[in-house]
């Protein structure tokens, strides 16, 4: 018999099992499809709100420039008449729209496609910055512009009367503090944004951001301070008394120039009135007794500068002349005084430019644009008689003054005049000093406060007091050059190069301008002036060596509040430059010197270079 053998056909046959390895590497190649949707999503989310918050970011740019714009410029006279909108509506406008727009791009920018982007190594720098930014403008739109503009709404609305609200302003010291805090924070936040990516324009917008936050943050603590220092000042408590001394930069001095007109400003509850006026001459007469202190009378016995009026300013350091007019008021009229005030033609100009032109009694127009000149330069011309030209001057600062206590109580011009203010005291062309200790620690840390600092952070001040007695500094031209050498076992060496230009014209300047009164025994030239110049070192510092025009020179040291003082008597013909040059020996520092600016008619050109980092300084 035969056997026959069935098979079974090959669908019946049972399936071979796939290898492992294939399926892993199929599951790898789903992840990898996977994460390249989830990375082309992510990235395009991320273009699309990118372009978005980029979009909102440049209308919160926008605003801003707009609100600065608004808060700058003189009040439309029309819109109390209801011709035109308010300025304060359009600022708060402003500020609503800038706050919306940094809060979309910080919605936008806050999920979590840009943190993990903000993460990535390599990469994510421009992206950080971008987040960062916009988390910082809505903190600066949400949290600062609110409260600032909630005082300025406060301060300069119509108190019934012409005076300054201090119920109000003393209200807004909450605000303004909280205000004062939230941009130092932000000042923080952008400077911890990485400074240098792969996208340049993101680095350069990071910079524009941080430079605006750098001039935010110190004008928000500032208004913190003055939210609560005014009150009192201006006699919230009581009457208050002031002396203001305008000073004439055409003669220079420590604090500027020499001490000519001055006033009797009183404050009472917020209302100002200027009841008395007189010239530098009333004050020649006064003998204070006050004790400057024995390092005060090493460097300025030898002028007499405690009893000497015009000689009374000599040290930049303002606390001290104030003092010493304070007690010559005392001695002259048996009246204490709160403080001291003190500013220039410069400064009138600033204050003018916000409120507007003065008229004088003659009808000269005082402006921001001539009151320089006027007081400066063409006054000489205009009076030999030194009786009436001291009777001109007067009437210019009369009439300057009353134009701006009358802008104060002007609800419309109060907001000009309180920004002119602002930008005076801040840049240190006015200048102010409390008798009150509380008020003058304050002070004392700020411009306006006109303080030499003490300290061993590094310093550069380039100090000039006219020697000659003429009214020459109207054309004088200072440079300073600080340049940090090589780091040493002693210290860092530091190379000071200052250039003083005389540039007093030929031809045309009256007599009193250019007369010497300190009888040079050499053939001086009409125009030629001299100056005793002083360099204030960094505290521990020490003069290695120092040239006048590549010679050798000689100076006077001294010490005033913990710096080295070194004083050269330089004489600068008419029409040239003299180059001081000194090689100084300083405490090793990384940071650069924090610069005294005298203020003068001509501003100090500054330079500041960087030098090789030094191992073991201080940052």
């Amino acid at each position: 018999m035969t056997r026959t053998v069935q098979t079974l056909p090959d669908a019946a046959a049972p399936p071979t099992p796939e290898p492992q390895a294939r399926r892993n590497r199929r599951r790898v190649r789903l992840l990898l499809w996977a994460l390249v949707v989830v990375l082309l999503a992510g990235l395009g989310w991320i273009l699309v709100t990118g372009l978005l918050a980029r979009a909102e970011l440049v209308g919160s740019r926008n605003d801003l420039s707009s609100l600065r714009t608004g808060m700058t410029t003189p009040s439309d006279p029309t819109a109390s008449a209801g011709h035109g909108t308010d300025r304060g509506e359009l600022a708060l406008q402003a500020a609503r729209s800038a706050a919306e727009h940094a809060e979309r791009a910080h919605r936008l920018t806050a999920g979590p496609a840009w943190y993990v982007a903000a993460h990535l190594p390599f990469v994510g720098g421009p992206f950080e910055t971008v987040r960062g930014a916009a988390e910082v403008l809505d903190r600066l739109g949400g949290r600062v512009l609110p409260a600032a503009l909630r005082t300025v709404d406060r301060v300069t609305a119509d108190a019934g009367g012409s005076h300054i609200n201090l119920a109000e302003l003393r209200r807004a010291v909450p605000d303004l503090e909280e205000a004062s805090q939230q941009a130092a924070l932000a000042r923080v936040e952008a400077d911890r944004l990485p400074r240098r990516t792969w996208l340049h324009s993101v680095d350069h917008a990071r910079g524009q951001l941080l430079a605006g936050l750098k001039r935010v943050a110190p004008v928000m603590e500032n208004a913190a301070v003055g939210a609560r220092l005014l009150p009192p000042m201006l006699g919230e408590g009581g009457p208050r008394r002031y002396l203001l001394v305008f000073q004439n930069p055409a003669e220079a001095r420590g604090t500027g120039g020499m001490p000519g007109a001055y006033a009797v400003l009183t404050a009472d509850k917020g209302r100002l009135a200027l009841p008395q006026f007189g010239r530098d001459t009333d004050m020649a007469t006064a003998r204070p007794t006050i004790d400057m202190g024995a390092e005060f009378a090493a460097m300025y016995a030898q002028y007499d500068s405690v009893k000497t009026w015009p000689n009374s300013n000599m040290s930049p350091h303002f606390p001290y002349a104030a003092r010493i007019w304070s007690a010559a008021w005392h001695a002259k009229s048996r009246q204490r005084v709160d403080g001291v005030l003190s500013l220039d033609p410069g400064a009138l100009s600033a204050l003018l430019a916000a409120v507007g032109p003065a008229r004088m009694a003659d009808g000269t127009s005082v402006t921001a644009a001539n009151v320089v000149d006027l007081t400066e330069r063409t006054n000489y011309a205009m009076y030999p008689d030194p009786v009436r030209r001291k009777a001109f001057l007067l009437d210019v600062a009369r009439a300057a003054a009353g134009r701006l206590l009358t802008a104060a109580g002007d609800a419309q011009r109060r907001p000009a005049l309180l920004r002119g203010l602002y930008e005076v005291l801040h840049s240190g062309q006015m200048t102010v000093w409390s008798a009150h200790a509380d008020e003058q620690q304050e002070l004392n840390a700020r411009p306006v406060g006109g303080s030499v600092p003490q300290g061993p952070g590094a310093y550069a001040g380039l100090v000039v007091n006219n020697a000659a007695g003429t009214k020459l500094d109207y054309y004088l031209d200072r440079s300073l050059e600080w340049s940090p050498g090589r780091c040493t076992a002693d210290g860092r060496e530091v190379t000071v190069k200052a250039v003083l230009t005389n540039r007093a014209p030929v031809t045309g300047l009256p007599l009193y301008v250019t007369d010497r009164l300190d009888k040079p025994a050499h053939g001086a030239r009409r125009g030629d002036n001299r100056l005793l110049v002083a360099y204030f070192a960094t505290a521990g510092a020490g003069l290695v060596e120092a040239r006048l025009d590549g010679k050798a020179a000689l100076s006077a040291q001294g010490t005033e509040r913990g710096h080295p003082v070194y004083t050269f008597d330089v004489e600068v013909p008419r029409g040239t430059s003299r180059t001081l040059t000194l090689h100084l020996l300083e405490p090793l520092s990384d940071r650069a010197p924090t610069v005294l600016r005298q203020q003068l008619t001509r501003p100090l050109h500054v330079t500041v270079r960087r030098g090789p980092r030094c191992a073991g300084a201080g940052s």
